[in-house]
């Protein structure tokens, strides 16, 4: 059962916050549903963005992976070195990216339960824990989306904050982190699954003798 407060506040119609009475110029949030449901919407647009480029991800790695296979049989290594090594970096975002895209479904469906039932005070923290881990994993793969991540996150740390000030409860950030750990392994979990059921095996290919392919995660195009 939600507090009284967090009632008022839930569809609109609640207290005005103080910070809106020590000034006229400073707009009231939204009710809380309606910044929940905004968050969730945003989430998703996300979560496709994820799956799109991981899909595009897959495409460009099984062409290049052919390409290492023919360059082998034609025992020319050194030209298959360099496509197991980009492929080898294309399978690090395509991983970075289902994990974040795995994550989001979950942080998703925890929001569309909060939105349906009202359990805020007790699973807020987690969601926006796990969307703030998110934004930095997936910061150096697509900026764009970590972008966007760092804006709906402030709008789930202000519904806890929000709910934390309602209920008199103190945020309590060791069991709030501790679940969202729980989601991001979860979500990494699977993610592994996945990207041996989609990715198939490297070819093991020596490199020649003074020649090191590159390393690093570059960025990727939404």
């Amino acid at each position: 059962m939600m507090p009284r407060d967090i009632i008022k506040n839930w569809d609109g119609g609640g207290r005005e916050p103080v910070i809106s009475k020590l000034s006229g110029y400073v707009k009231p949030p939204s009710p809380l549903k309606e910044r929940i449901s905004q968050s969730i919407y945003r989430l998703k647009v996300q979560q496709s963005k994820l799956e799109n480029v991981t899909m595009r991800m897959q495409r460009h790695d099984r062409n290049l992976f052919d390409k290492c296979v023919s360059a082998q049989m034609a025992k020319d290594t050194a030209r298959a070195a360099l496509y197991a090594s980009e492929c080898a970096e294309i399978r690090k975002m395509a991983s970075i990216a289902l994990r974040c895209q795995l994550a989001l479904e979950q942080v998703t469906l925890r929001l569309e339960t909060i939105r349906e039932f009202g359990d805020v005070a007790s699973t807020m923290g987690p969601v926006a824990d796990v969307v703030r881990a998110i934004k930095s994993q997936i910061s150096g793969v697509m900026p764009e989306v970590s972008y966007e991540l760092g804006e709906i996150g402030e709008t789930l740390n202000s519904v806890v904050l929000e709910v934390g000030e309602a209920t008199g409860q103190p945020y309590d950030e060791v069991a709030s982190s501790a679940e969202a750990q729980k989601i991001l392994g979860e979500a990494s979990a699977v993610a592994e699954q996945r990207m041996r059921e989609k990715f198939p095996e490297l070819p093991r290919v020596r490199v020649p003798s003074g020649e090191k392919p590159e390393a690093g995660v570059s960025q990727y195009p939404i």
